[in-house]
């Protein structure tokens, strides 16, 4: 695939999940009990710290592990060579598009969140400084140390994401 077509494709693929990441959140967030709402925030900021892992693991992995697997027809080794192979593709969808896309949706839901709890405390201000920050300091420092991880168990999970994959027939 030309690097041309990658980069349309990529601007395409963002453009459609934020859109459906947004709507979905949005329309949970506006719709159902604030509890819910904290509920679908850290689903999202879990969401995108592991699909961060997940692509930092992919550009660290040792592909000749995997041949290894493969030629003992462990199932999931031809997809973890398929994730390998295209590691920085893998990368820029999981870090890049799923994990930026996250961030701003977890932002978008704070926003929610801040308003909710303004309606009943009288210093908006204040408290979307302290949810923005607590969210933020999570949301980065999650990222850290899952990085860390990755790096070190980056094998073990592009084998995970590999088994996943080879379901669906990646």
């Amino acid at each position: 695939m030309k690097k041309s077509t990658w980069i349309i494709i990529i601007f395409i693929l963002t453009f459609l999940l934020s859109i459906t990441f947004s709507t979905v959140s949005n329309v949970i967030a506006n719709n159902l009990n604030i509890y819910f709402v904290l509920v679908i925030l850290f689903l999202v900021i879990f969401t995108g710290i592991i699909f961060d892992m997940i692509g930092v693991a992919a550009l660290t992995s040792n592909e000749a592990t995997f041949h290894a697997k493969a030629t003992k027809k462990i199932k999931g080794a031809k997809s973890s060579i398929k994730i390998i192979k295209n590691s920085s593709k893998m990368a820029t969808i999981c870090c890049d598009i799923v994990g930026d896309i996250c961030g701003i949706v977890s932002g978008s839901l704070v926003t929610i969140l801040a308003i909710y709890i303004a309606n009943h405390i009288d210093n908006l201000s204040l408290i979307t400084i302290l949810i923005t920050a607590v969210v933020s300091a999570l949301t980065v420092g999650l990222k850290a140390v899952l990085k860390i991880v990755a790096v070190k168990k980056c094998d073990n999970i592009i084998e995970i994401v590999g088994k996943i994959l080879s379901i669906v027939n990646f």
